[in-house]
């Protein structure tokens, strides 16, 4: 037992440093040594010119500038940056006027946190700089002014230092980030393959044989997470999108463009390997073959992610095995139970289990080519479509500019951003008035700081940054004491704060509580430059109270006018209705067989994605309802059913585009033209409600994943020419599809029902 042990310790270890060593080689990793090394550069030139207490004040400008400051396009950085500091710096000069005027400083701290939370109705976008600028309130009162200058004189001092810092700070991110650019690009890649490894492995499960006690967890929790995965995968995606398919004017960034594509048909291919897997498992014999099949997905899961490494860390890629030829060879077993199932199959004209599992091993063999594919770009062995290429990467990437857009519909009292905004004004209001009775409540800024990190626009993700809140200023709290008893000098302050806020802005959005212990260390030491006559013990036990009251009044003001997941869902349904009824008429639509460009494939294409995204929207609001009251959740039930069948149509549907784009130049239009027209016009009324759910599927059943239709389909494989048996194929892949619909369609009034009522 021990050699055993000891050898799956060991391997634990040995994950445990790779995940390391992927981390701190990755792209976030990378944005905050960036970060790190422009604030140690603007903080001690100015430090060493103006004096210790300017280079502290420019320090702060750069804090709150740096939030804005992440891995993105070239085109457009300098307008997101811009904001920051340009609305910051007014805001910080008025705290510093109102420092001495406890009422009027308190009024305009309430109003101006109201306004710049109304920011984050721009999302991703607008969020960073929303946080920005409460950090340039909040550490605007925690510098002190001069008490040897006139208050307009210090005020104005202590805003140019801060200026100084924030502004140059802008001109530094900008030019760093168009020289990390070529990085980036990789390291965002580079990360998605990883993401696609991991899912690659959770999708390897569901060939797991699951005895009848563990069916439920296959099926829910299984599931559940497979949902996540996807979601977050998808939005991963769209990151790496807006950074690698930018400009691709020079051969290794057009290869890195064509490895995205790829991974883009890998993800299709990927869900599209759960079809038919229910039906295998229906079938007797069923365990050795998709116990091989596993076997296959995880090696594959293991060469993407030793390609995502080899990128990483420069190394040209081991070439992949390809698996293409296990996979055409895997067969059902044949012992007397499966030649039975074989046999009552045959007789009742349904796909046989050796044709299912040909269909099968046809996907996951697509995913092999694909990686073959991949791993040939990086090696330098093969030339990117450029055509591919050009067409997407001027529509699939976001855009730059700032649109008011999303300032017309905050003024609705359900809208989430508004309330959202009413509630922060609310706790930090409440928070002003428990400082100005604590005895410490010159340092009442943490207590802000507090808020503004841990309130969240959900109660989920408020809760998950309370915890980690609180549990990392308690570590950052003994890290800052053991620091501040070596009574170090200036620049090893300044070396110490620099590997926090590298630590605290990189790993923000991976691992919170470093942030939280990194942003305590960083707060404390800063403040101790700011201040230095005050005694550093209690300042840290201080520190560790405001945490504990800013959480709380956090936590208890998430449930004032809270926008409950279940208020969103609605919008969310009909938005993944609307959408996969467009992606059905681009994906049936036969103009792509007499097209003489990639005009209609590049619609689809944007069909897809639109899809993809309202699923991941989804997702995510299912995911953060579970942290909600119960008397306040949505019905999971029927949710997590909407979702899995609308990722089961989006796979059905791609299957039928693919063999559309394919075979353009040898199918028939006029064999194809009447069921693919039909099957488009049923899937249309059966997701908009136009025709009754019970015309396909009995109503009176309970949600269950979708049966399988019974045609005289012969084998499932798709033919390599036309021939009889692709007909058979297309109507098999038509009518799974209108029963998903018709089941989507029963999920969505379900939802829709139990929100209205």
């Amino acid at each position: 037992m021990k050699p055993l042990a000891a050898r799956f310790s060991r391997v634990a270890i040995e994950e445990h440093a790779r995940a390391s060593l992927r981390g701190l080689l990755s792209y976030y990793f990378t944005n905050g040594i960036a970060v790190a090394i422009g604030y140690l550069l603007i903080s001690a030139t100015v430090g060493l010119l103006l004096g210790s207490f300017a280079g502290a004040a420019a320090a702060v400008g750069v804090v709150s500038a740096v939030p804005p400051d992440v891995a993105g396009p070239r085109k457009g950085k300098f307008r997101q940056m811009l904001p920051a500091p340009l609305i910051g710096v007014p805001l910080f000069f008025c705290v510093q006027m109102l420092h001495t005027s406890p009422v009027e400083l308190g009024i305009f701290i309430v109003v101006a946190t109201f306004v710049v939370f109304l920011g984050m109705a721009w999302g991703k976008k607008g969020a960073p700089v929303a946080i920005a600028l409460m950090f340039a309130i909040i550490f605007s009162l925690a510098v002190p002014p001069p008490p040897e200058l006139r208050r307009l004189d210090a005020a104005l001092m202590v805003t140019g230092y801060f200026a100084l810092g924030a502004f140059v700070y802008v001109l530094y991110a900008c030019i760093v980030h168009r020289f990390l650019n070529p990085r980036y690009r990789v390291q965002l890649l580079a990360d998605t393959l990883l993401s696609l490894s991991d899912l690659l492995r959770l999708q390897a499960r569901q060939f797991t044989d699951h005895s009848p006690e563990s069916k439920s967890e296959a099926s829910g929790g299984l599931i559940s997470r497979l949902l996540a995965r996807q979601a977050a995968l998808a939005d991963q995606i769209q990151s790496t999108r807006d950074v690698v398919l930018e400009t691709p004017d020079t051969l290794p960034r057009q290869r890195l463009a064509a490895m995205l594509l790829n991974v883009l048909d890998m993800r299709d291919h990927l869900i599209a390997c759960a079809l038919d897997l229910d039906a295998l498992k229906q079938h007797a014999g069923h365990n050795r073959v998709l116990a091989q099949m596993h076997d296959i997905l995880m090696l594959l899961a293991k060469d993407t992610a030793a390609l995502a490494d080899a990128m990483l860390l420069g190394r040209k890629p081991e070439q992949a095995t390809d698996r293409r030829a296990d996979l055409e060879n895997l067969r059902w077993a044949a012992d007397d139970d499966a030649q039975s199932e074989f046999n009552k199959a045959l007789a009742q004209g349904s796909p046989t289990p050796d044709a299912l599992v040909q269909s099968l091993a046809q996907r996951m063999a697509s995913l092999s080519d694909e990686l073959q594919r991949m791993v040939a770009l990086a090696r330098g062995e093969a030339q990117p479509n450029l055509a591919a290429v050009r067409t997407n990467w001027h529509l699939f990437v976001s855009p730059v500019a700032w649109s008011f857009k999303p300032f017309y519909t905050l003024w609705s009292w359900g809208a989430p951003a508004l309330r959202h905004a009413v509630r922060a004004a609310l706790a930090i209001s409440t928070a002003y008035v428990i400082s100005l009775l604590l005895p410490w409540g010159t340092h009442e800024y943490w207590i802000f700081l507090t808020i503004v990190v841990v309130l969240r626009g959900s109660l989920a993700q408020t809760l998950e940054r309370r915890n980690l809140r609180v549990g990392g200023t308690l570590l950052g709290c003994l890290l800052a004491l053991s620091i501040l008893s070596m009574h170090p000098s200036y620049i090893v302050l300044v070396l110490c704060l620099t590997v926090a806020q590298a630590f605290a802005h990189g790993l923000a959005l991976r691992n919170y509580l470093y942030t939280a212990v990194a942003a305590t260390v960083l707060g404390l030491l800063q403040a101790h430059m700011l201040n230095s006559s005050s005694s550093a013990v209690f300042a840290l036990a201080e520190r560790t109270v405001d945490t504990l009251i800013g959480a709380g009044i956090a936590w208890l003001f998430s449930y004032v006018l809270p926008s409950w997941e279940r208020s969103q869902i609605p919008n969310l349904v009909r938005r993944v209705i609307k959408s996969q009824i467009d992606h059905a008429r681009t994906a049936l639509d036969l103009v792509q067989l007499d097209a003489v460009d990639n005009a209609p494939e590049l619609k689809w294409r944007l069909a897809r994605k639109d899809a993809y995204d309202s699923l991941t929207a989804l997702v995510l609001a299912a995911e953060r309802s579970l942290k909600e009251p119960r008397a306040v959740r949505p019905p999971l039930q029927p949710l997590e059913l909407l979702q899995n069948h609308a990722y089961q149509m989006l796979a059905q549907l791609t299957a039928v585009k693919t063999v559309l784009l394919m075979r353009r130049g040898s199918l028939h239009r006029d064999r194809l033209e009447a069921p693919l027209s039909e099957a488009t016009t049923r899937i249309a009324n059966l997701l908009s409600g136009k025709q009754s759910i019970i015309q396909t599927v009995d109503a009176s059943e309970p949600a269950h994943p979708v049966r399988e239709p019974t045609l005289a389909a012969g084998p499932e494989h798709v033919p390599e020419g036309w021939d009889a048996d692709l007909m058979p194929w297309f109507l098999r892949r038509l009518e799974q599809a209108e029963l998903l619909a018709a089941q989507m369609r029963k999920d969505a009034d379900q939802l829709l029902k139990s929100s209205a009522g």
